[in-house]
């Protein structure tokens, strides 16, 4: 079984519901960091899905800073998807750690 660490970004994520990482086929994901950046002047919420199951719902993220989505770790299986939806258009970048095994 090979273990590896990688990044996953979405940038400039608004309205829409944004997949910003799906677990590969054949793979367990262990979701070790969950990172969001406000790149606006104002402050928005964010909401952040593992499948329909929210990790946070409402978020609010601070003009100009980042929220720290995950308090912990979380398994995924096969292609479950994180998700990332804000309040506001182009406002949020991600960025999703994970260790993948396969």
């Amino acid at each position: 079984m090979a273990n590896t660490f990688k990044n996953y970004t979405g940038a400039s994520i608004g309205t829409s519901p944004s997949t910003v990482y799906t677990v590969p086929a054949s793979t367990v994901a262990v979701i070790i960091g969950l990172n969001l950046a406000n790149r606006t002047a104002s402050s928005v919420t964010v909401d952040v899905q593992l499948g329909s199951t929210y990790i946070v719902k409402g978020a609010p993220v601070p003009a100009g800073s980042a929220l720290s989505a995950l308090d912990g770790k979380i398994i995924a299986e096969t292609t479950e998807t994180i998700v990332v939806t804000s309040d506001t258009a182009s406002s949020i970048d991600a960025i999703v750690s994970v260790l993948e095994q396969t």
